[in-house]
C-alpha cells in the first residue's frame, strides 16, 4: 500500500511540474504587476479557466491526498536514525561497614 502510494505520489509530482511548465504565464512583464499595460489586477485578470488549469487543480488535489496519506502511514513505522548507546553499568559500591550484608572485618594475624 505504501509503495503504491509512493509511486502515485512521485508520478503526480512529475505531472504537476510538467503541467505548470506547459501553461502560459499571466502578466509576463513586470510592468503589468504595477498597473502598466492596462492591467486591472495585480496579477492580471483570471479569465475563464483553461483545461490545463483544471487538470492542474485535480493533480494538485491528488498530490495533497497522497502526501497526507503517506505522512499518516509513515508515522506508524517511524524510528530514530540515532543509535542509542549501550547502557552504562554502574560499579557496585561496597556495603557500609557494620551493615548486615557487610563481611565481618578480619584482623591480620599477629606477627611474632
Amino acid at each position: 500500500m505504501v509503495i503504491a502510494l509512493t509511486i502515485i505520489h512521485v508520478l503526480m509530482c512529475f505531472a504537476i511540474i510538467a503541467i505548470v511548465l506547459l501553461q502560459a504565464g499571466k502578466g509576463a512583464d513586470i510592468g503589468s504587476a504595477f498597473g502598466g499595460a492596462g492591467s486591472q489586477a495585480v496579477f492580471g485578470s483570471m479569465g475563464t479557466p483553461t483545461v490545463l488549469g483544471k487538470i492542474t487543480g485535480v493533480i494538485a488535489i491528488i498530490f495533497t491526498l497522497t502526501s497526507f496519506s503517506l505522512a499518516i502511514l509513515g508515522g506508524d513505522r517511524s524510528s530514530s536514525v540515532v543509535r542509542e548507546a549501550p547502557p552504562v553499568s554502574v560499579p557496585a559500591t561496597p556495603p557500609a561497614p557494620g551493615s548486615p550484608s557487610a563481611p565481618a572485618p578480619t584482623t591480620p594475624p599477629a606477627s611474632k
